[in-house]
């Protein structure tokens, strides 16, 4: 079997990678769109402003079982009758929702665009955000897990990405 049949059986292969330029294009235009829950949470935690706001997009009854700390709570909805008194249009926002399987943070970050904000959409969304450890807050008060080690390393809080 020579190497030209290994590719085409190979379903990784059997559309071949883009080129390296075409290849960096979009991987810098994807960060461009987005940001990772880590990250994140690390421009939180750190002194002085981050220079972005964190949208939750979610209902309120979802807001109230638990959100980002210092997140701002606009259902994806209310986005466009209520976004201009209650964003900073100078600053960048981050939309979440739920998790991967939930494209309200789209949505949301689909309608800010629309309306001019700079926006990106946070990666994995609230289901990370608790699977990775970090702290976020109820109705009752704030709340912390353990980090879940699939999502997260053991003992660190540097997963070396």
């Amino acid at each position: 079997m020579n190497s030209q049949n290994v590719i085409t059986a190979n379903s990784v292969l059997r559309v071949p990678p883009a080129s390296p330029a075409a290849a960096a294009a979009y991987f810098g235009a994807s960060l461009a769109f987005h940001a990772d829950v880590s990250d994140v949470a690390a421009a939180l935690e750190a002194d002085g402003d981050p220079g972005f706001v964190v949208l939750d997009s979610r209902s309120t009854a979802s807001w109230d079982q638990g959100h980002v700390p210092g997140a701002v709570h606009l259902p994806t909805a209310l986005i466009a009758e209520q976004a201009a008194g209650i964003l900073d249009p100078a600053l960048p926002v981050v939309t979440y929702c739920w998790g991967p399987g939930c494209n309200g943070a789209t949505r949301a970050a689909l309608a800010l665009a629309q309306l001019g904000y700079q926006v990106k959409e946070m990666l994995g969304g609230f289901e990370y955000w608790v699977r990775e450890g970090f702290a976020f807050e109820t109705w009752e008060g704030p709340v912390r897990r353990t980090a879940d080690p699939l999502t997260a390393p053991a003992g660190t809080d540097d997963c070396g990405c």
